[in-house]
C-alpha cells in the first residue's frame, strides 16, 4: 500500500526543510512548496522531494499544488499575510479532501495578544479547525535557533547576549525537535486532530542562567546584557534590517517573555516524537561553529 503524499509549505525554512528530510527518510512522497528556486530548494530536490515553486497568497497556486495531497505541514514565515495564506490553504485542502494538516502556530497565540502576528495565529488556528481538515497545532515556545540568529556574532566577538527579556523564564526548543514532532504527527495524525501541542525544551531558565550555560560550553565568559525593548526594536529595524512588522512582533514577544507568557516546560517533544528534547547544552555543542565564528544563517 502506497504512503500518503505530504505537502510541506515554506519548505526551504528551518523546521520545514527538516520535516521534508525526515518524511523522505521514512519513505513518504513529499511535495516541497517553495517561493523560489535556490540552493535550498535544489538541495531538497536532490534528496528526492518534488519541488514546486509558488505562492500561498495566490489561491490558484495553492489549489494546484494541493492536488493529490493527503497530509499537509503548513508553515508560514513571521511576515504579513498569515490570515490570507491560512484561508487559501484551508479552502484548497478542504476542496482536495486533505485528511490532516499540522499547523505551525506559536505559544503567544491568543485573542488578547499585543502582537498583531500572535493574534493572527490565534485566528489561523480557528480557521483550520472550522475547515474540518483534520488540523492539529504545534505551538513552540522560544526557538533555540534564535540565539545564533539574533546573537551569534555578539557571542562570538564580544561574549555578550543582547536581549530585552529581563528575568523572564523559558525553555528554548530547537527547530530540529519541532520538526520531529511534526513528522510524527504527519505519520499518524488521528490522535492529534484538534489538539494544541505546546513544545518546549527540557529546562526553564532565565537568559542570565542561559548565559552561564554558554560560558561553560564555549569555555569563555558570556554575559547577558538586558536592553530596553524599544531600543532593541529600533536596532532590529535600523541595524539588522528587519521589516517593521517583524520587529514589532519581536518587541511584543520580549514583553510576553518578561510577563511570563513563555514560562512553560512540557514533555511533548519526547511524548510525541519518542526522543527527548535537546538541552541548551546539546544545542550549543551541535551549533558550536556558529557561536565561535558568528556565522548567521537564515532559519
Amino acid at each position: 500500500m502506497s504512503k500518503p503524499r505530504i505537502l510541506v509549505t515554506g519548505a526551504a525554512g528551518k523546521s520545514a526543510s527538516a520535516v521534508v528530510e525526515q518524511m523522505l527518510e521514512r519513505g513518504y512522497p513529499v511535495r516541497a512548496f517553495v517561493r523560489q528556486q535556490d540552493d535550498r530548494s535544489n538541495r531538497l530536490k536532490s534528496l528526492g522531494a518534488e519541488v514546486v515553486v509558488g505562492d500561498v497568497l495566490n489561491p490558484a497556486s495553492i489549489r494546484s499544488v494541493m492536488a493529490g495531497v493527503e497530509r499537509v505541514y503548513f508553515c508560514y514565515p513571521p511576515l504579513e499575510g498569515l490570515l490570507e495564506a491560512t484561508t487559501n490553504v484551508a479552502v484548497a485542502a478542504r476542496d482536495a479532501g486533505v485528511e490532516a494538516i499540522v499547523n505551525m502556530t506559536q505559544i503567544t497565540a491568543r485573542p488578547n495578544a499585543t502582537s498583531q502576528l500572535a493574534r493572527q495565529h490565534w485566528l489561523a488556528e480557528r480557521i483550520f479547525d472550522w475547515a474540518d481538515v483534520g488540523a492539529s497545532h504545534v505551538k513552540p515556545g522560544y526557538f533555540s535557533d534564535n540565539f545564533y540568529m539574533l546573537n551569534g556574532e555578539n557571542i562570538a566577538k564580544e561574549g555578550k547576549i543582547y536581549l530585552p527579556y529581563g528575568e523572564g523564564r523559558h525553555a528554548p526548543v530547537a527547530s530540529d525537535d519541532i520538526a520531529r514532532v511534526v513528522t510524527a504527527i504527519l505519520v499518524d495524525p488521528a490522535p492529534h486532530v484538534g489538539k494544541r501541542h505546546v513544545l518546549t525544551g527540557p529546562r526553564n531558565m532565565t537568559i542570565r542562567e542561559m548565559a552561564e550555560v554558554f560560558s561553560k560550553e564555549l569555555g569563555k565568559p558570556v554575559e547577558y546584557v538586558d536592553l530596553p525593548i524599544e531600543h532593541w526594536r529600533q536596532a532590529l529595524i535600523e541595524k539588522a534590517g528587519l521589516p517593521e512588522f517583524l520587529a514589532d512582533h519581536l518587541a511584543h514577544v520580549a514583553k510576553d517573555l518578561q510577563d511570563g507568557v513563555f514560562d512553560a516546560q512540557t514533555d511533548v517533544v519526547e511524548r510525541v516524537s519518542g526522543l527527548p528534547a535537546q538541552s541548551l547544552e546539546q544545542f550549543i555543542q551541535a551549533n558550536r561553529d556558529r557561536f565561535v565564528s558568528g556565522e548567521r544563517r537564515a532559519a
